[in-house]
């Protein structure tokens, strides 16, 4: 019974075993601004997303923490989100009235509806479109998109911002508002 009990535990942490027993977790979910104490979650989070996000792409030499993207970036210049769940930090977008330029969540807990809520957020509070670039070889991203009402608008190849020195292709979608 002690085994059945910290399995259930465990599986309550980590949303692929969740979803492959069929296990229902009941949560609190809450999208609020972005405060000052929230940083080192942030940092937290997007380093093991943005290494996920990187692999799909081929990409995984050009990844820099958000300790450095922030600034290569200029991430505080974009409105901040970020998603709790069950009282944690655990994903975060950045965004302004034209793009969505940030959208991460932990990996842990992925699939669980934050960062379709994050960006329901956004496009709720605003009567604005959006756009949003998905480097190419990240499926699972543009994917998550496409379900939420984006299209894909164009392909094009540039460089890498925040970190020059690597090509990128990426896809550019926009919302159903200028689709």
């Amino acid at each position: 019974m002690a085994f059945v009990t910290s399995f259930l535990i465990l599986a309550k942490l980590y949303a692929p075993v969740r979803r492959a027993l069929g296990i229902l977790e009941v949560c609190h979910m809450k999208i609020r601004k972005y405060l000052e104490k929230d940083w080192s979650r942030i940092c937290h989070i997007h380093d093991l997303a943005r290494l996920d996000e990187l692999r799909g792409a081929s990409l995984e030499d050009a990844f820099l923490p958000l300790e450095v993207a922030a600034k290569n970036e200029n991430i505080f210049e974009y409105d901040l989100l970020v998603a709790e769940h069950n009282g944690v930090v655990a994903g975060f977008i950045a965004y302004d009235e034209e793009e969505i330029a940030w959208l991460y969540v932990d990996p842990t807990l992925y699939r669980i509806g934050i960062g379709k809520a994050l960006v329901k957020a956004v496009i709720e509070a605003s009567s604005s479109a959006f756009t949003i670039e998905v480097l190419k070889g990240n499926s699972a991203a543009l994917q998550f998109y496409l379900n939420a009402g984006f299209s894909m608008v164009e392909t094009h190849s540039g460089v890498m911002p925040g970190n020059e020195r690597f090509d990128v292709t990426v896809h550019k979608l926009c919302n159903a508002r200028n689709a």
